[in-house]
C-alpha cells in the first residue's frame, strides 16, 4: 500500500511573486496576483494484483492534473480498508484477482464510487457495465485512452454534483441500455423480479439488472425499509398495513412476520 501524503498548504516562489496551493477536498485553488482558477481533483485508488500494472496505472494517475492518488493496492481487502477512512471518487479496478474478484469487491461496497475497470480481457465488458462502470480499459492502456476515460469520469462527477445541488436526492439506474435518473422521493417500492429488480415510481416502472441487496445499501435507511425478501418500500408511500401486508395505493406488499416491528418503528420515526 502506498499512501500519498497531502499538505494543507504548500508554497513556492515564481518570478511574478508567490503562488499559494490550497487543497480543499477535491479541488486545488491556485492564487496569484490578479488570477484565480480551479482544477478539479478526483480522489482515486488503484486495485490490481499485478505490481507492474499497478505501477503503470499509478504513474498515469500521478501525471494527470485532475487526479489525486490516495493509494494503490494489490487486493480488494486493503482497498476496502482504505476507503473506510478516505473519501474516494474513482476506482481503477482489475477484475481477475485472487480471493476476491473486482465484481465481488463492488458487491460488498455500501457506497460505490465511479469505476473504471482495467483488464486484459474483453469478455467481461457487458458484465462490467451492469455495474454502471464509467469506462472499461483493456490492457495495454494508452495515455490517450486513459485521458479520455478520466474526462468521462470528471464529466459524470460534475453532472452528479450539479444535479444533487439543484434537484435533491436521486440515484441512477440502467434499464434497456439507458442510464436513468430516479428521484428517491418518487420511488414507491422495489421488487425482486427473477434476475432483475423492478423499480416502481410514481411515474413508471423499470427493470434493472441488479440485486435487492445493492438497492438496500444504496437507499437511505431513514426512508426505505426491506419488509420482505422480495420487497423494499418507501416508508412515506405506505397508506396502511396489517400483520400480513403493507398497502401502497391499491397494491398490497407482503410483510414478513419478523419485519412488522421494524416497520412500526420506522413509521414512528419518519
Amino acid at each position: 500500500m502506498n499512501l500519498q501524503a497531502q499538505n494543507n498548504y504548500n508554497r513556492r516562489t515564481t518570478k511574478k511573486g508567490l503562488i499559494f496551493f490550497r487543497f480543499i477536498k477535491k479541488k486545488t485553488i491556485f492564487t496569484q496576483p490578479n488570477q484565480k482558477f480551479e482544477i478539479m481533483k478526483l480522489n482515486c485508488v488503484v486495485v490490481d494484483d499485478s505490481s507492474i500494472q499497478r505501477m503503470i496505472i499509478a504513474k498515469l494517475v500521478n501525471n494527470h492534473t485532475n487526479l489525486n492518488l490516495i493509494g494503490d493496492f494489490s487486493n480488494a481487502i486493503e482497498a476496502k480498508s482504505c476507503m473506510t477512512v478516505h473519501t474516494v471518487d474513482l476506482i481503477f479496478l482489475d477484475i481477475e484477482m485472487p480471493v476476491i474478484s473486482g465484481f465481488d469487491f463492488l458487491d460488498g461496497l455500501k457506497t460505490k464510487p465511479q469505476i473504471i475497470f482495467i483488464t486484459s480481457k474483453a469478455e467481461y465488458a457487458m458484465k462490467a457495465f451492469d455495474y454502471d462502470a464509467t469506462d472499461y480499459l483493456q490492457k495495454p492502456i494508452s495515455i490517450e485512452r486513459f485521458n479520455a476515460s478520466v474526462r468521462r469520469a470528471i464529466d459524470h462527477y460534475l453532472l452528479k454534483r450539479e444535479n444533487k445541488e439543484d434537484e435533491g436526492e436521486h440515484i441512477f439506474i440502467k434499464s434497456n441500455l439507458k442510464k436513468l435518473k430516479v428521484f428517491t422521493s418518487k420511488i414507491k417500492w422495489i421488487e425482486a423480479f427473477g434476475d432483475y429488480v423492478k423499480v416502481v415510481t410514481e411515474d413508471d416502472s423499470n427493470l434493472v439488472l441488479s440485486t435487492m441487496k445493492s438497492f438496500e445499501n444504496d437507499l437511505s435507511k431513514d426512508k426505505f425499509i426491506r419488509v420482505h425478501k422480495s420487497y423494499i418500500v418507501n416508508i412515506d408511500k405506505i397508506d396502511r398495513f396489517n400483520s400480513k401486508f403493507a398497502e401502497i395505493g391499491v397494491t398490497k406488499i407482503p410483510l414478513s412476520r419478523n419485519k412488522k416491528e421494524d416497520l412500526v418503528k420506522a413509521l414512528a420515526y419518519s
